[in-house]
């Protein structure tokens, strides 16, 4: 099979490229695809012509994009319009990734695949309106809290905050589940080597707040997790441009009903990534 990947130096690109090595892969950073250059998406995927395409550029500063939704919409909606159309002339699958972000949080319970979006934030809307952009035989992974060995994430962040300052503060009241790239991959690879179709919910597993996440990677170094205190939302000062979810946890029910194993636990991979970054 062969694979094109969008956004192959990315956090989640980089692991892509990885798992799909067993196959014919087509890597594409933004220097070779300028996901918003419609001619150059369609010189680029109709000359290569694979069989499926990831779709993983994306603009994904959640507060940058708040103040500029335009490029935000650019990048995330239109050039994700150049790529289905593009795609659609080549006769090539689509599978693109998707955020948490398409919902407002409001819910108290996990959000399925057949739940109503509702985006709070530019981000969120930029990316809802990418998934419209595609055909209805093409695959949507909606995913949240990434993190992996590759590009800026909470993972590195907190590591880094633990180094620099004497106390530490992450918000307590909004809950999700932390997703890695490798295994993120891992299962994109499936769903496209499977051709399976329609949304998709990818998380690993174990909700949890970023107050407790960030007390799970200082665990895992083997620092203390004490020096973190709880604060709320409003609490935060600077408060964030961009709303966030208070609610955020995906539940991967298109999986579970499909009968395809769920990624495992967030600690697994949590205490893997660590050493690896620790190893670095």
């Amino acid at each position: 099979m062969r694979v094109l990947v969008t956004g192959a130096a990315g956090q989640l690109g980089r692991d892509l490229v990885l798992a799909f090595e067993d196959h014919d892969v087509v890597a594409c950073d933004r220097s070779r695809l300028d996901v918003t250059d419609r001619d150059a998406v369609h010189q680029v995927v109709g000359s290569v012509r694979a069989d499926a395409l990831v779709h993983a550029a994306a603009w994904t500063a959640v507060d940058a994009c708040e103040g500029d939704p335009d490029r935000a919409f650019q990048v995330n909606a239109l050039g994700t319009r150049h790529i289905a159309e593009a795609a659609r002339l080549a006769g090539t699958r689509v599978c693109y990734v998707s955020t948490d972000y398409v919902f407002d949080g409001r819910s108290p319970a996990p959000y399925t695949e057949w739940d109503r979006p509702n985006p709070l934030s530019a981000y969120g809307r930029s990316k809802l309106g990418g998934e419209h952009e595609l055909d209805p035989g093409s695959t949507i992974v909606r995913t949240s809290w990434v993190c992996g060995r590759h590009g800026s994430n909470m993972v590195k962040t907190v590591l880094r905050l633990d180094r620099e300052r004497d106390e530490l503060a992450f918000v307590s009241d909004q809950r999700g589940c932390p997703t890695f790239t490798a295994d993120l991959a891992s299962m994109i690879r499936h769903l496209v080597v499977a051709r399976l179709t329609g949304v998709f919910h990818v998380t690993n597993q174990g909700p949890t707040t970023w107050y407790d996440f960030a007390r799970d990677v200082l665990r895992a170094a083997g620092r203390d997790p004490e020096k973190i205190r709880p604060v709320t939302t409003a609490e935060l000062d600077p408060p964030r441009p961009a709303p966030r979810p208070a609610n955020s946890v995906l539940d991967n029910a298109a999986l579970r009903l499909q009968g395809v194993p769920l990624l495992g636990d967030h600690h697994e991979p949590l205490e893997r990534l660590v050493k690896e970054l620790a190893s670095e």
